[in-house]
């Protein structure tokens, strides 16, 4: 009755203020509503159609009443007055009003502002709205005055007050209504006790819950502790604060945890919670809405500890397949799998273990047929023992002995009394009977078996001291060695792929840089940890003392990288040979990538090239010219003379095969002895560091090495010690090219015209520049590839023509003109006139070729300076006959 009353109390007093503010709020929509209506019935009035017209009028009190009357019915407002300026009432509801002057303050309207207001005075008191007419020069030359009288406002409100207090009044009966419903419930769930009855209800119950010697708990439906007595608390080592806290946050066991929250009756199941075995009761208290909470009962079952001992050995047992599937096979070795399953079992399965594998597993072969021999890959136990062949001994397996017979079928064998069994001593007798002396008393040998072929044997061994081995335990053993077979054979597979990966990289990678005048050249090359990669370099020389230096990167790792970049690198020395720009380098490429692609994709394997990047550049030693071109490549370093470092920008075209876009170049003037420094991005990028700060580093390193004046191998080191990552995750490759440039005496140019007598002066000096260097005994040679190659620009090629010879290792002849014409090589018969002036030229010249520069071309021939020098007794020449066109030999043009 105390809970009813207050709760009535409390009722009247939320009921009072709801009906107040109610009124209040009311009261103050009324006003509201009563400004709004008053403002629109004064502008509707002031901005109608003729209404200046009417003020102005002779008599525009009988002009705008009617209006006025009109418009005040139709707004609903109890007065539409119209005033001049000075407030005069034109016409008014009460006539007696008109022409005289309005009260209160009509400046705001006279200034043109329209306003509302609470007026008070006389006539009387009301909401009023003043709004001011205007003419169509916006001159006020009126006022209209409109309102609601506030008798008639609070009227409103009071028509209102009695449904207010209606609803007030019946939400106080439904409320004192919902409150006699609760305190009936209330009394019937008690079951009418009061609260003194309730108080001693309460103590007894507790008092007889804490003194029992069984555990209870009640546990929420949403899995919360609702009571925990003291035998509970002790049995499952509950913190003092448990009660109203999840069953999740008592820190037990996952297996305990999911029987407190089950919703499954249980009957009398024995649990092992910590070193305890446990009854579990658990029952499901039902309400009308459905599932209530769950009551636990545990007790302490000194009875069944006979057997705690085996359900040990149970969750020992699943606890260490559980660790062995986390540490047995965490790398890609083979010894190593087999040290990680020793360490496992030993000592909580096993007193010593040791893993021999077959010695195909351990180099990545196949294995298969008779087993002869295998390798102790790992051997582990309690203490040393001299019974036990160590780790890299070679274990032979003698035909015809039980260990043979098991390995062939792929059996395991339980040894349970090693002292008193002879059979498994045949494979190695001393070696038996030390373990024997030494104490081994059970033994289980089980093959490593993966996908139906034996890779080894595990032995696990037991001293005299503990349990020997059951037959239950072969089934145990069984899945450890399962398990470690899978890894070992995995371990095998990547050491045969990783192995055919290094050694088709390796092949494919160049060893020796080709010698060369125009640059020192130093490289360097990591492989990844985890396998072989796809990044290369290669240095291939040009004709005319040019060298073209090429750095690439092939997404991914492994045999297909490796394979990949044996392709690119293949395709790139094709293209080098066509004596192309890097662009064209670089488009052929992309082109050959895309090729690829699409021929991959078609036979849906997967092995695409798209992700490969590149950057070709092409070194002139006469110029100090270096052209350079990238296909999504890092761009270079340069290093100066005096030591500063700088990175050249260089257009970034798309990675190859992504993109059928054309490539540009950047052309870079180098001075002699500026260090060129390539690299990949695994030299400059790696995990927990960006490119960016890599880059900082890469200029950091180089200026270092540069003030000490370094040669480029040194340069290539201390670049690797200082960025290459300890553990690699990416390839990494290094191309350091330092300049020199071709000495000016060394360069031999004339221009001539395309007239035929010139030819007998450019070959007369260039036999005088021959001679003063010393190479008298290739003159002729010279000459007549001279010959040949400058009648043929004066007959065919276009003014001006110039020829430059280069000695520098080799000598190159050029022969330049403005003609696009590509000459090519014919050969003519006994009987034929011409066809074969370009023959000759082949024969005398170790190689020749033609390169197009911007404008014209360039035929260019060049000669060994060691060696045998051709010899031209088979041929007839007379080279003075050869400045006379008549009888030159074609080499370019259209066949007759």
């Amino acid at each position: 009755m105390q809970v009813f009353a207050m709760q009535v109390v409390l009722i009247v007093l939320l009921v009072v203020a709801a009906a107040v503010v109610l009124v209040l709020q009311s009261r103050s929509d009324s006003e509201r509503s009563a400004r709004s209506r008053s403002l629109a019935a004064a502008e509707a009035f002031a901005h109608a159609p003729g209404l200046p017209r009417a003020l102005r009028s002779r008599d525009p009190t009988a002009a705008l009443e009617p209006a006025a009357e009109a418009a005040r019915k139709g707004g609903e407002v109890d007065f539409i007055t119209v005033m001049t300026t000075r407030g005069i009432r034109i016409t008014d509801p009460q006539r007696s009003l008109i022409g005289k002057r309005a009260t209160g303050d009509l400046s705001r309207a006279v200034a043109g502002h329209s306003f509302t207001e609470i007026f008070n005075g006389a006539p009387s008191d009301a909401v009023r709205a003043v709004v001011p007419v205007t003419d169509t020069h916006g001159r006020v030359i009126g006022l209209v005055s409109a309102g609601i009288q506030i008798n008639n406002v609070t009227d409103l409100v009071s028509r209102r007050l009695p449904l207010l207090l209606g609803t007030a009044a019946a939400a106080l009966a439904v409320a004192t209504a919902g409150a006699a419903l609760v305190s009936r419930r209330l009394s019937r769930q008690t079951h009418g006790l009061g609260p003194a009855e309730m108080t001693r209800m309460y103590e007894h119950n507790d008092a007889v819950l804490h003194a029992v010697r069984e555990g209870v708990l009640i546990i929420g439906s949403d899995g919360q502790v609702l009571l925990a007595n003291d035998e509970a608390r002790r049995l499952l080592s509950l913190p003092p604060d448990a009660e109203l806290g999840l069953v999740a946050d008592l820190g037990l066991a996952a297996v305990t945890e999911r029987l407190l929250t089950s919703g499954e009756p249980v009957t009398d199941a024995v649990h092992l919670t910590g070193d305890r075995l446990l009854a579990v009761n658990l029952r499901l208290t039902r309400t009308r809405a459905g599932l209530g909470s769950r009551v636990v009962t545990l007790r302490d079952t000194t009875e069944l500890r006979a057997l705690t001992g085996r359900a040990e050995v149970a969750r020992e047992r699943l606890q260490l397949l559980y660790d062995a599937s986390g540490r047995v096979g965490t790398s890609l070795d083979a010894v190593r799998t087999a040290e990680e399953l020793a360490e496992v079992a030993v000592p909580r399965f096993a007193d010593f273990v040791t893993v021999d594998l077959t010695e195909p597993v351990l180099s990545g072969g196949e294995p298969g047929g008779a087993f002869t021999s295998m390798r102790r890959a790992a051997v582990r136990g309690v203490r040393d023992s001299e019974a036990l062949d160590p780790a890299g001994t070679r274990i032979d397996v003698e035909p015809g002995t039980p260990l043979a017979q098991y390995l062939a079928a792929g059996e395991a064998t339980l040894e349970a009394d090693l002292p008193g069994t002879y059979d498994w001593r045949q494979q190695d007798p001393s070696g038996g009977l030390r373990a024997v002396e030494e104490g081994f008393g059970s033994l289980i040998r089980m093959p490593l078996t993966a996908r139906g072929v034996v890779l080894g044997l595990v032995s696990f061994w037991r001293v005299l001291e503990r349990h020997a081995y059951e037959e239950d335990d072969l089934s145990f053993a069984e899945e450890l060695a399962l398990r470690a077979a899978l890894s070992v054979d995995n371990a095998r597979r990547f050491t045969r792929e990783h192995t055919t990966a290094v050694t088709l990289q390796q092949s494919l990678l160049p060893h020796d840089l080709p010698e060369n005048r125009a640059l020192d050249l130093a490289h360097r090359y990591e492989p990844a940890r985890a396998g072989v990669g796809g990044d290369w370099f290669d240095v291939i020389p040009l004709p005319g003392a040019r060298v073209a230096l090429v750095i690439g990167d092939v997404v991914g790792h492994g045999l297909h990288a490796a394979v990949t970049m044996g392709r690119l690198r293949t395709a790139v020395h094709n293209f080098s040979s066509l004596d192309l720009s890097p662009d064209e380098i670089l488009g052929h490429l992309n082109d050959l990538v895309l090729t690829m692609d699409e021929g991959n994709s078609s036979l849906g394997d997967g092995m695409g090239v798209t992700g490969a990047t590149c950057m070709y550049a092409i070194y002139e030693s006469v110029s100090g010219r270096c052209t350079v071109a990238s296909a999504g490549h890092l761009g270079p370093a340069l290093v100066d003379p005096e030591g500063a470092v700088r990175f050249p920008a260089v257009p970034a075209g798309p990675p190859l095969g992504t993109a059928n876009l054309p490539f540009e170049t950047a052309v870079l003037d180098l001075a002699a002895g500026t260090s060129l420094v390539l690299y990949t991005d695994g030299l400059v990028e790696e995990r927990g560091r960006d490119i960016d700060a890599g880059l900082e580093m890469l200029r950091t390193t180089l200026e270092e090495q540069a003030g000490l004046d370094t040669e480029p191998q040194q340069m290539c080191r201390s670049v690797f010690d200082a960025l290459a990552p300890s553990h690699r995750e990416d390839d990494a490759a290094l191309l350091i090219a330092r300049t020199r440039l071709l000495d000016p005496q060394s360069v031999a140019d004339w221009e001539m015209d395309a007239d035929p007598a010139a030819v007998a002066t450019v070959r007369s000096e260039a036999a005088r520049r021959l001679s003063e260097w010393g190479l008298d005994e290739i003159a002729f040679n010279t000459e007549l590839i001279l010959s040949e190659l400058l009648t043929n620009a004066v007959r065919y090629g276009t003014a001006p023509i110039r020829v430059r010879i280069l000695h520098s290792g080799t000598l190159t002849c050029e022969v330049a003109d403005n003609s696009s014409t590509s000459p090519h090589l014919k050969r003519a018969a006994e009987m034929d006139e011409g066809g074969r002036g370009l023959y000759l030229v082949a024969q005398f010249a170790e190689r020749w070729g033609t390169r197009y520069p911007p404008r014209g071309k360039i035929i260019w021939a060049e000669q060994l300076l060691t060696g045998p020098q051709p010899q031209p007794q088979q041929w007839s020449v007379d080279l003075d006959n050869l400045d006379d066109l008549d009888d030159l030999e074609g080499m370019e043009g259209p066949d007759p």
